[in-house]
């Protein structure tokens, strides 16, 4: 495993919480390029507390912007133009990048997430709830990054097992069920290690 990216169906589907499992698991460096929302700390910083790793394995931002918004929304309340060439690649490895929201999420005002994964040519990690909904938004985000020829590894379920909608997703979207990650309570490095421990391989990221 050189770099993955690691996307969702939606926003708060669990995305940042599998990020941080991945890259503890991988023993990888993590970047988020455009953290959107600061009141609430950061995706780095969730990362960081929930992986365990040294702080130089968590990469610093490119673009931070105060409202928890699409980032190009959140960049015109801050008055900050993102320019797609500060977003190349880290050229650390191995290196798991988080995206905000879903793959279609607007970086620019012309700019989409899955347009970013594309030019990096990274395979995608598709992060799905569990919940009602799930079969529709995970097949469109399998078709947007089909679409512009995104590599996808697979699919990472996050929540309750839903045996039919997950094998419905990885039968019509025809992808790799990678596992699911259950609710965790508490939620803690330690039971987040075990858990992606006990319900993925490491080996299908290799």
């Amino acid at each position: 495993m050189t770099a993955l990216v690691v996307t969702g169906t939606d926003t708060d589907v669990g995305k940042t919480v599998f990020a941080a499992a991945l890259t503890a698991a991988l023993g990888a460096y993590y970047w988020k390029p455009v953290q959107s929302g600061l009141a609430d700390g950061t995706d780095a910083d969730r990362v960081a507390q929930l992986a365990s790793i040294p702080s130089d394995r968590i990469l610093p931002e490119t673009y931070r912007l105060t409202a928890p918004l699409s980032p190009h929304r959140a960049a015109e309340l801050d008055g900050v133009i993102i320019d797609p060439a500060r977003l190349d690649l880290p050229s650390v490895r191995p290196l798991i990048v988080e995206g905000a929201g879903g793959a279609l999420v607007p970086v620019t005002p012309d700019l989409l997430y899955a347009d970013l994964f594309a030019r990096w040519w990274l395979p995608a990690v598709i992060v799905a709830r569990t919940v009602l909904g799930t079969i529709n938004h995970s097949l469109l985000t399998v078709e947007a990054l089909r679409t512009r020829g995104v590599p996808i590894l697979g699919v990472a379920f996050v929540g309750d097992a839903q045996e039919d909608s997950e094998a419905t997703i990885a039968r019509i979207g025809r992808v790799k069920r990678l596992g699911r990650l259950p609710r965790l309570d508490p939620l803690t490095p330690d039971t987040l290690a075990a858990a992606f421990d006990g319900n993925f391989r490491r080996e299908d990221f290799a």
